[in-house]
């Protein structure tokens, strides 16, 4: 049995039981020991997103490996992991194009007339989200939903990286190719967009200006990089980038999930500069770009995970703190039992801070 955080019912997070199969042949059994609270989390325990109940959400973790399945070849027991929700399965077009964050990840979930990966209440399944349900002491999931690091990472700041960082800094290095000297901007200075102003710096950005509603937020932007702040409010917000950029910047990077936000995105670029979005907006947005902002070269884009190619570029993150490069202490504001979940999710619907995290004993 392992103690988990069950949405029941949209509205709140209820600690229960439940129960775990063994694994099958390409399944590895993980105990959790840490995991963030993300933004996307909230949207389904509102209902923002809908998803089937009892469900099990939490998608930023990581752990230790305590079983594997007889085929498992990628990860062995005893090895600390890093879990990601962009599971694929390895051999659809976008596998093997290398667009491995577009997989649906089909095969790497149980067949609906296979037994539930989770039960409670000696058989009721519990449905698994984003390939993961994380806010659980343990996880059952694909063998390509994890990739092992090395173990001298602290694993309260290695569960971050599977979502807030691999989305930001995705955005960075893989969807928008950030080349030294050019100028960005984010939109959103929560876990993700930290992380992509930390990831800019990281990539030689000329200049990171940091744009949101909160003092406290643009404070800790600077912190991990940020050059130049602008307040998100400000009805001068689209000139100051502006005049700071000497004409806007080669990339903008929501990291919200607003629509706001994202017309802001558009707003400040250059010619022939680039919006990509990373945030979950509401299901009715749409973002567009005008005639002129065609005529002027402009692109928008989408990067769901920020486009990542997570066994190779999570290591490669893990290293990047190991080596004083990524800063991961200043991105997490506090660490949490899994008891004061619904405390986390309440401090994040005030905006005031950075990443919350479960660690688990």
């Amino acid at each position: 049995m392992a103690k988990a955080a069950i949405l029941e019912q949209v509205g709140g997070l209820t600690i229960g039981e439940v129960e775990l199969a063994d694994p099958a042949p390409h399944e590895v059994l993980i105990d959790t020991k840490a995991c963030g609270l993300c933004h996307s989390d909230l949207h389904f325990i509102d209902g923002a997103y809908p998803h089937p109940l009892p469900a099990i959400p939490g998608h930023e973790a990581a752990g230790v490996v305590r079983a594997v399945g007889s085929e498992v070849k990628t990860v062995k027991p005893g090895d600390h992991v890093v879990s990601c929700l962009s599971a694929f399965c390895g051999h659809c077009e976008f596998c093997v194009t290398g667009r491995m964050a577009l997989c649906l990840g089909g095969d790497t979930r149980r067949a609906q007339t296979a037994a539930p990966r989770i039960t409670r209440n000696g058989g009721e399944p519990v449905a698994q989200m984003l390939n993961l349900s994380a806010f659980a002491e343990q996880m059952l999931i694909h063998e390509h939903a994890c990739v092992a690091i090395d173990k001298d990472m602290p694993l309260d700041r290695a569960a971050i990286i599977g979502c807030a960082v691999t989305t930001g800094a995705g955005a960075i290095f893989n969807a928008c190719s950030v080349v030294p000297g050019e100028t960005v901007a984010v939109i959103g200075c929560g876990g993700v967009g930290l992380a992509t102003i930390n990831a800019a710096k990281i990539a030689g950005a000329g200049k990171v200006i940091a744009i949101d509603p909160l003092a406290e937020k643009r404070q800790l932007a600077e912190v991990l990089g940020a050059t130049h702040t602008v307040d998100a409010m400000a009805d001068d917000a689209v000139e100051q980038v502006m005049k700071i950029t000497g004409g806007g910047v080669h990339h903008a990077i929501e990291a919200v999930g607003r629509q706001p936000s994202a017309d802001l995105a558009v707003k400040v670029l250059r010619r022939g500069g680039t919006a990509t979005i990373l945030g979950m907006m509401p299901l009715d947005c749409k973002v567009g770009l005008s005639a002129m902002d065609l005529l002027s070269g402009k692109k928008l884009q989408g990067a769901i995970m920020g486009m990542n190619h997570f066994p190779v570029d999570l290591p490669r993150l893990v290293d990047f703190y190991m080596r004083g490069l990524l800063d991961l202490d200043t991105i997490i504001a506090e660490r949490i039992p899994l008891e004061k979940i619904n405390e986390g999710f309440e401090k994040m619907k005030q905006g005031t801070s950075a990443r919350s995290v479960v660690v688990f004993d």
